[in-house]
């Protein structure tokens, strides 16, 4: 069979990472093709309580036709150099192989994991493209004990982006679906893309 990548989209704190380790299948990490912290065309957001900030989930932050180019050297060679960024420091921190090895099917995930849906299908590299959907309140909460735990940023810039965020939510897995992901469950996702997979 032909290798293809399935796309896995939500919003950030929704569970990509966790779902895309329990198919254990090779994976591809978007969020390490953003842009470094000093790069001028970074988009800004101006929210309250301070003064504005990078817009880190504006997808103006990160490099879609390098993700792009990267999946299809996965799919024609079964390899290819990735990035490796650091979010608490807002660069590029080095690089590493991704080997496929036997594996026909790989994952792709990121919070604008759904910007490069309609690329991968053009290219007929698309197997599947899902959006997680999880309750707002819970999304917020998991996000922020994560980006607390990995001191992605600092403390206050992270309950201000993570507020920002819970209003945001709906609108972001609206904005997957018409960019051609399919909105599921985490459950529902891990058992239907596992079956797609089939044995590892």
């Amino acid at each position: 069979m032909p290798t293809r990548v399935i796309v896995i989209a939500g919003p950030s704190g929704s569970g990509k990472s966790r779902l895309s380790r329990r198919l254990a299948l090779p994976v591809l990490n978007l969020d390490d093709f953003y842009k470094d912290g000093d790069d001028p065309t970074l988009p800004r957001l101006d929210l309250a309580g301070g003064d504005p900030i990078v817009d880190w989930d504006d997808s103006a932050s990160w490099l879609a036709d390098d993700a792009v180019a990267t999946i299809e050297k996965l799919c024609a060679g079964g390899s290819a150099d990735v990035p490796v960024y650091d979010i608490s420091r807002s660069r590029r921190t080095g690089h590493r192989v991704l080997e496929l090895g036997e594996a026909d099917r790989f994952v792709a995930e990121g919070i604008f994991a759904q910007e490069i849906v309609g690329a991968c299908r053009e290219r007929d590299l698309l197997a599947d493209a899902v959006c997680i959907s999880r309750s707002a309140l819970l999304v917020f909460v998991l996000r922020l004990t994560r980006d607390l735990r990995e001191h992605r940023k600092p403390p206050w810039m992270l309950v201000r982006r993570g507020l920002h965020l819970m209003w945001q939510q709906r609108a972001v897995v609206d904005h997957a679906r018409d960019l051609g992901c399919r909105v599921v469950g985490m459950d529902r996702a891990a058992d239907e893309l596992t079956a797609a997979a089939g044995p590892t």
